[in-house]
């Protein structure tokens, strides 16, 4: 998708399908978004709020990396349940996106825990905007 220079700017759970072969399909495209290489970056502030990244929050344009930052709260709701900066007031939710260090549960506390392989691919997936 990238490649055909889309940026999907959507990806969560609800969105991604599995046909009856086992292959994953992504859905909804409604927000998406074909980038030409003479327009500026977008800067619209579209997505789903436990999922969007820093500078869609900060309104500062964005590119293909809101993608990846996705699939990095993607993976860690999979493992732990949870997006990993999810407040019920949506605006302190947006805060803790753009400032705080990504909130590891503890095994004792919770009952999951995340291995350092998958802390790893978190944190650079995270990392890549």
């Amino acid at each position: 998708m990238h490649d055909s220079k889309v940026i999907y700017r959507d990806l969560k759970p609800e969105n991604i399908l599995i046909d009856i072969d086992g292959y994953i399909k992504l859905a909804d495209f409604g927000i998406a978004k074909i980038m030409n290489e003479f327009e500026d970056e977008p800067n619209s502030f579209c997505g789903t709020p436990e999922y969007l990244s820093p500078e869609i929050i900060n309104g500062s344009g964005h590119d293909f990396t809101v993608d990846w930052w996705s699939l990095g709260v993607l993976i860690y709701e999979m493992i732990v349940g949870i997006t990993p900066f999810y407040n019920p007031n949506q605006h302190q939710m947006y805060h803790l996106i753009q400032n705080a260090p990504i909130r590891w549960p503890q095994k004792e506390r919770h009952g999951v825990e995340v291995s350092p392989v998958a802390r790893d691919l978190i944190s650079k997936v995270r990392s890549c905007f």
